[in-house]
């Protein structure tokens, strides 16, 4: 079964086009025009080993905010028709990364109710130009319309760069787990309920 989906979303603030392949091998093309972003996408689709191919034209004249959180709002629109029913995938996924003296973990469940719990004390108010604060706004989206569970939590860190690459590095990998298909659930819906 594909595990693939494209989504457009149009404002009047971005132009967003998210395409996704979940059983890819981590390729990717990104033109968001934000190069710290770009890189942090990056993080998603090679360590969740998700193709990832992400365009957006947005407002960033005024402000990276409406294109940081569009975009996580399409990614989790394509996640979720990409994830479809949900049937046979292994459901939960978490890992902890390091890089350097920074430590993150991040653990998600595809369980069809919204929630982003977010602890990540940033220790500078920018990273390569980008407001830190925007990181959250791109989960939140992502997380509204994934329709996930999604704890993230910067266990230590001095350097505002290496504390947002561990919560990207370790996104990817709990995405990664989390999708995974599970050859004793095919066809099975991973809940007592019967549904997700």
């Amino acid at each position: 079964m594909s595990r693939q989906a494209t989504i457009e979303r149009n404002t009047s603030e971005t132009r967003i086009r998210v395409s996704l392949n979940l059983d890819g091998t981590g390729q990717a093309n990104f033109d968001t025009g934000m190069p710290f972003l770009d890189h942090m996408m990056d993080q998603i689709a090679r360590h969740g080993l998700i193709d990832l191919d992400i365009l957006c034209q947005g407002d960033n004249h005024i402000d990276d905010h409406h294109s940081a959180e569009d975009i996580g709002i399409t990614l989790g629109q394509a996640m979720a028709k990409a994830v479809g029913d949900k049937k046979g995938i292994t459901r939960y996924g978490h890992a902890y990364v390091p890089l350097d003296e920074a430590l993150s973990r991040v653990v998600i469940d595809f369980s069809g109710r919204p929630g982003l719990f977010y602890d990540v004390p940033f220790t500078r108010a920018s990273v390569g130009g980008f407001d830190v604060d925007l990181f959250r706004e791109f989960f939140q989206g992502f997380v509204n319309h994934a329709q996930v569970s999604l704890h993230i939590d910067n266990l230590k860190g001095q350097n505002s760069h290496h504390q947002v690459e561990t919560v990207f590095k370790a996104f990817g990998r709990a995405l990664r787990m989390a999708l995974t298909a599970d050859e004793r659930m095919a066809g099975v819906t991973p809940s007592t309920k019967g549904v997700l």
